[in-house]
């Protein structure tokens, strides 16, 4: 099922309307779809380069409305929404697992990690966050920052260096943005540990 909309997905690229779909994907990728918007974002990019930083634009934007509209399942719908569609892609025990150690300086640090490297995925951070009641200004603007970062440095390095970044988006990028994610979680820890 995964590789068929991955296949989907990147067919979207193509289309005259791809713009559309680019804003379509990155909104419901942060609340309830399973492929990340990178997958449409970087086949667009390449083909029209001179439209990358808005591409950036429009998916960061998208994706922060859609992490405020997994907020609100969270916050509003857990039981009747929100439960359902995390029980359907298989990450209700991974949420249940945060849900029972997190307080707000951890899930703020999730936003950014997830937003920023899918770590943990980010569908499963914007619902955490509503069910958790996190002040939903704070919850934007560590939104806008995490997945504004994401897409940013995709456009610059799309911009700056072609179709010779490609392999390193596609097979490096997460790779990288995980490691950089591995080091601030294992800084936030340290922190926590030495101030208790």
């Amino acid at each position: 099922m995964f590789r068929s909309l991955y296949d989907w997905t990147i067919s979207l690229a193509g289309r005259k309307s791809s713009e559309k779909w680019l804003a379509v994907v990155a909104f419901v990728e942060s609340s309830i779809f399973l492929v990340p918007a990178d997958v449409l974002f970087v086949p667009m990019a390449f083909a029209r380069p001179d439209r990358v930083w808005r591409y950036a634009f429009v998916a960061t934007v998208a994706s922060v409305l859609g992490g405020v509209a997994g907020w609100f399942l969270g916050y509003y719908a857990f039981e009747t929404v929100a439960k359902p569609v995390l029980e359907f892609y298989g990450k209700l025990d991974a949420f249940n697992q945060l849900s029972q150690s997190v307080d707000l300086s951890t899930i703020i640090l999730l936003l950014i990690t997830s937003g920023f490297a899918h770590l943990p995925p980010i569908k499963v951070v914007t619902i955490l966050s509503g069910v958790a009641h996190v002040n939903l200004w704070l919850f934007i603007v560590s939104a806008v920052v995490a997945r504004g970062a994401r897409f940013m440095l995709l456009a610059w390095l799309l911009q700056r260096y072609g179709e010779s970044v490609r392999d390193f988006i596609e097979r490096r990028l997460t790779q990288l943005a995980m490691a950089v994610c591995a080091v601030a979680i294992f800084s936030f820890v340290a922190y926590r540990y030495v101030a208790h």
